[in-house]
This record gives structure tokens, C-alpha cells and sequence, in this order.
């Protein structure tokens, strides 16, 4: 596969899982039963792992690795707050304003991430 084209699943994959955080973010908020459905628990995995495959793949094409590149480490820092952030806020968060607080957190953890992504300056 072309750079070009993991560059484009990478773009679409970034979208999908943002647009779906939300998604299943205000089905906590409303507490909508299509937070249980099946395809909202796999879709995301689906989704994430194709995210993380491609930027793998045109991190070994390109010859750029965190802990060399500093926008790529803080890329990395960030998804990894996103993650924490984001499963505090859909599972682990024991009331519904923990998980408000964690939800607004993962967000600006991913505007950070695509921001670095966006400008691969991180200050």
C-alpha cells in the first residue's frame, strides 16, 4: 500500500474514532441504551486498530519514530492520555460528573494530538 493511501485511512480512521467518542460520549450523557449494542462495543476496536496500524506503517515508511521526533513523542503522549482519559470517562468513572470531567479531558487530549499532527509543532 502507498504512503498516500495509509495517509488517507490514517485521516479517515482519525475522524471515525473522534466522531464516534463523541458519539458514544452523549449516549453516556443521555444514558441511550445504543451504548450497549453490540457493533458500539466492536466498531471502535475496528476503527482504533486500522488508526494505529497505519500510523505504524507510515512511521516505518517515512523513517520517523517517537523518542527521535518530538512531535511524533508527543503525539504518542497524547493518545496515550486520550485513552486513559476516554476510558474513565465511558467505563471507569464511578458518577456522571467524573465522567463529564474525564470526557472534556479525552477531548482536548485528541484536539491535542491532531493539532501536533496538524502543525508537528507540540508548543
Amino acid at each position: 500500500m502507498s504512503y498516500l493511501a495509509l495517509k488517507h485511512l490514517h485521516v479517515t480512521c482519525v475522524v471515525l474514532s473522534g466522531l464516534g467518542f463523541c458519539l458514544r460520549g452523549w449516549w453516556m450523557f443521555t444514558e441511550s441504551p445504543l451504548r450497549q449494542h453490540r457493533l458500539t462495543r466492536i466498531l471502535p476496536h475496528i476503527v482504533d486498530t486500522l488508526l494505529l496500524g497505519s500510523a505504524l506503517s507510515m512511521a516505518w515508511m517515512s523513517g520517523q519514530y517517537p523518542f527521535v521526533h518530538g512531535w511524533l513523542t508527543a503525539k504518542l503522549f497524547g493518545l496515550l492520555a486520550y485513552i486513559l482519559f476516554g476510558m474513565m470517562a465511558l467505563k471507569r468513572g464511578r458518577t456522571l460528573a467524573i465522567r463529564v470531567r474525564y470526557f472534556g479531558l479525552a477531548v482536548l487530549a485528541y484536539v491535542f494530538i491532531v493539532s501536533v499532527a496538524l502543525t508537528r509543532n507540540y508548543f
